[in-house]
């Protein structure tokens, strides 16, 4: 691949594709498949009933809550999870510059997950969820936002 490709991230907090924009300036995939999290609920994540407490006065007793929500766990965890993959295809020179599509909570997932040198590299971030649109549709969507390679 050219050094100064620039690769487009479409994101929501259940599955990512990956896309570079290619010599016709239509976007190519860029990743073999696409990068998808769980979609179940909180309620089918967890294995078990929550545990009972005391109440610290009194005699009552009231089911523990988890410390994190387990559905946003998951949501964390696949922003976790496309950084890594992110930085790893930096490290194989793959792109050049980043665009990055997404809702504002996995935006931020994304933010925290990220380090400082792939960070630098991300040139636009478009705070849209334009996730289940196809390649094409995008880029209609995206028409004019992209930087041309």
């Amino acid at each position: 691949m050219k050094r100064n490709d620039t690769w487009v991230l479409v994101a929501d907090a259940s599955r990512a594709r990956l896309f570079r924009i290619g010599d016709d300036h239509h976007l190519v995939p860029a990743y073999a498949h696409d990068i998808v999290g769980s979609d179940l609920q909180s309620r089918e994540m967890g294995s078990d009933r929550p545990g009972r407490m005391y109440d610290r006065k009194g005699g009552g007793r009231h089911a523990a809550e988890p410390p994190t929500d387990p559905k946003r766990h998951a949501k964390f965890e696949l922003a976790h999870g496309v950084a890594a993959i992110l930085d790893a295809e930096r490290k194989k020179n793959a792109f050049e510059q980043l665009v990055v599509v997404a809702p504002p909570q996995f935006l931020g997932d994304l933010r925290a997950s990220m380090p400082d040198h792939l960070k630098h590299l991300i040139v636009r971030e478009i705070n849209k969820d334009l996730s289940a649109l196809s390649a094409l549709d995008l880029e209609a969507q995206l028409a004019g936002l992209l930087p041309s390679s």
